[in-house]
Protein backbone atom coordinates (compact mmCIF):
# COMPACT_ATOMS: atom_id res chain seq x y z
CA UNK A 1 0.00 0.00 0.00
CA UNK A 2 1.35 3.43 -1.05
CA UNK A 3 1.07 6.71 1.31
CA UNK A 4 1.61 9.90 0.98
CA UNK A 5 3.17 12.22 3.09
CA UNK A 6 3.82 16.01 3.16
CA UNK A 7 7.15 17.18 3.58
CA UNK A 8 8.84 20.29 4.23
CA UNK A 9 12.08 21.19 2.52
CA UNK A 10 14.13 24.24 3.59
CA UNK A 11 17.60 25.09 1.83
CA UNK A 12 20.26 25.86 4.85
CA UNK A 13 22.27 28.42 4.04
CA UNK A 14 24.64 27.30 6.73
CA UNK A 15 25.28 23.74 6.01
CA UNK A 16 24.60 23.75 2.11
CA UNK A 17 21.97 21.54 1.79
CA UNK A 18 18.38 21.16 1.65
CA UNK A 19 17.03 19.41 4.97
CA UNK A 20 13.72 17.71 4.97
CA UNK A 21 10.92 16.59 7.27
CA UNK A 22 7.89 14.67 7.78
CA UNK A 23 5.58 16.79 10.26
CA UNK A 24 3.22 13.77 10.32
CA UNK A 25 6.34 11.73 11.75
CA UNK A 26 7.96 13.52 14.31
CA UNK A 27 12.00 13.03 14.01
CA UNK A 28 11.55 11.57 10.51
CA UNK A 29 14.38 14.14 8.82
CA UNK A 30 17.06 14.03 6.48
CA UNK A 31 19.15 16.07 4.51
CA UNK A 32 20.47 16.25 0.38
CA UNK A 33 22.66 18.58 -1.55
CA UNK A 34 19.97 19.04 -4.39
CA UNK A 35 16.38 19.28 -3.52
CA UNK A 36 16.22 15.81 -6.03
CA UNK A 37 18.85 13.64 -3.21
CA UNK A 38 16.74 15.25 -0.06
CA UNK A 39 13.56 14.37 -1.36
CA UNK A 40 15.18 10.32 -2.39
CA UNK A 41 16.40 10.08 0.90
CA UNK A 42 12.98 10.82 2.88
CA UNK A 43 11.19 8.11 1.14
CA UNK A 44 14.29 6.21 2.42
CA UNK A 45 13.93 7.85 5.68
CA UNK A 46 9.90 7.28 6.06
CA UNK A 47 10.05 4.07 5.00
CA UNK A 48 12.42 3.28 7.75
CA UNK A 49 10.64 4.95 10.60
CA UNK A 50 7.20 3.24 9.85
CA UNK A 51 9.20 0.04 10.00
CA UNK A 52 10.09 1.17 13.37
CA UNK A 53 6.98 2.23 14.70
CA UNK A 54 5.32 -1.14 13.41
CA UNK A 55 8.63 -3.12 15.37
CA UNK A 56 8.05 -1.79 18.45
CA UNK A 57 4.11 -1.84 18.06
CA UNK A 58 3.34 1.82 17.76
CA UNK A 59 0.40 2.62 15.41
CA UNK A 60 1.56 4.48 11.89
CA UNK A 61 -0.17 8.08 11.73
CA UNK A 62 -2.76 7.84 9.75
CA UNK A 63 -3.80 11.95 9.60
CA UNK A 64 -1.21 14.50 7.71
CA UNK A 65 -0.91 17.85 8.46
CA UNK A 66 -2.79 20.60 5.62
CA UNK A 67 -0.31 23.69 4.57
CA UNK A 68 -2.19 26.95 4.33
CA UNK A 69 -0.76 29.80 3.05
CA UNK A 70 -1.31 33.85 4.66
CA UNK A 71 -0.56 37.16 4.12
CA UNK A 72 0.66 39.31 6.30
CA UNK A 73 1.48 43.05 5.85
CA UNK A 74 5.17 44.18 6.99
CA UNK A 75 6.35 47.73 6.80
Amino acid sequence: MQRRFNVILTWDNESQVFAVSVPTLPGCVTQGKTREEALERIQEAIAGHIEALKLVGQPVPQGDVEFAEVQVNVS
